[in-house]
């Protein structure tokens, strides 16, 4: 759909990078669909077990929005409903992505960059990384649902101080706050990914996805929870090939070869 995003797999981890470094990384409507797209055709994918977003150029992960987008794709009120609609839906269904994923952060992650990150599983940063939320130097607005899963990550009052001051957080605030799971060199970023990556990959598919799952059950509101759906993915990891398989390759002093069923 765009150049602007770039999609690959190797073997079973998938990767979606944001290519547009000349303007770190910065995001219009386009991209954003592609994104969407992207994510649409990684869920249907059982050959992808986990995947990780990145920034081409190593200077940004993502820097929010393209702002010289903004005349031809934010100028009307209909064009506004139109690109919340599509971030929102990006948004929901990154967070909702039935395998794990990753955001690899090299450098600026800013506004909406923070948003997709918080949206992702982990979280890892170079040691010159910095993040920020500058809605109130802009006079934005900002809705609920991003909110919550700020708070969900860092507790309520960070989520104050990050958007009560607008300021620039480096990577360790961020780290002390909770934001990212790990501050590695900055040359060691997507090393580090992957391997996290291969790592992860190398587990119980069902596993993996079935904690995904319970965990984000445990910040649902109470009423809401799907506790027979958490059971149920818990009975059908004993219930797999996996879990045999896992106790003879512990038996037999070895790793296993889960098939994800």
């Amino acid at each position: 759909m765009t150049d602007k995003i770039l999609t690959e797999q190797t073997g079973e981890i998938a990767r979606i990078i944001f290519n547009q470094p000349e303007k770190r990384n910065a995001v219009s409507l386009e991209m954003w669909e592609a994104v969407e797209a992207a994510l649409t055709r990684f869920e249907a994918d059982p050959s992808v077990r986990i995947l990780i977003l990145s920034g081409a150029g190593g200077k940004a992960f993502v820097s929010g929005a393209d702002i010289s987008k903004f005349e031809s794709e934010r100028a009307s009120e209909e064009a506004v409903a139109h690109y919340n609609a599509t971030t929102k839906r990006v948004y929901d269904r990154m967070e909702a992505f039935t395998k794990p994923t990753i955001a690899q952060i090299d450098g600026f992650c800013i506004g909406g960059g923070v948003a997709l990150a918080l949206c992702c599983d982990l979280r890892i940063c170079g040691e010159g990384s910095n993040f920020a939320v500058p809605a109130a130097k802009l006079g934005l607005g900002y809705g609920f649902p991003g909110i919550k899963r700020l708070v969900d990550v860092v507790g309520p009052s960070f989520a104050k101080e990050i958007f009560f001051t607008a300021r620039r957080f480096t990577a360790e605030e961020a780290r002390v706050m909770g934001l990212v799971n790990r501050v590695v060199p900055d040359a060691e970023v997507g090393t580090v990914a992957q391997e996290t990556a291969q790592m992860i990959a190398a587990n119980a598919p069902m596993t993996v996805n079935s904690v995904k799952f319970i965990v984000g059950q445990t910040v649902t509101p109470e009423s809401e929870r799907d506790l027979e759906g958490c059971e149920a993915r818990v009975n059908a990891c004993f219930g797999s090939q996996d879990y045999i398989e896992g106790r003879r390759a512990f038996l037999e002093k070895r790793k296993p070869n889960f098939v994800g069923a």
